[in-house]
């Protein structure tokens, strides 16, 4: 799907509708000292456990695509999230 590079979104900041640059999101690496981390080292990757037993899960195959939108006059940032799953992003137009 083709979504623009700017559009007019409403700013909490500026407290009206400014244009705004959207970005994609893309996470960053995990941290290694969360708690989810350590509880998942904690519970398969120590010791004489022998191999664990995953549950097998079906992934979905497509996301909602999240933007990171700045303001362009007060230049503050946010999520933006478009709430339909799609398979790929296409910025520009």
């Amino acid at each position: 799907m083709k979504v623009p590079k700017a559009k007019k979104l409403y700013c909490k900041k500026c407290n009206a509708h400014t244009n705004q640059k959207l970005k994609l999101f893309k996470p960053g690496q995990a941290r290694a000292l969360a708690i989810g981390t350590r509880r998942n080292v904690r519970k398969h990757k120590r010791g004489y456990g022998g191999k664990a037993k995953f549950v097998i899960k079906v992934k979905k195959q497509t996301k909602k695509p999240t933007f990171l939108a700045e303001c362009a006059v007060c230049k503050s940032k946010r999520y933006y999230v478009i709430p339909k799953r799609m398979k790929k992003v296409d910025m520009g137009a």
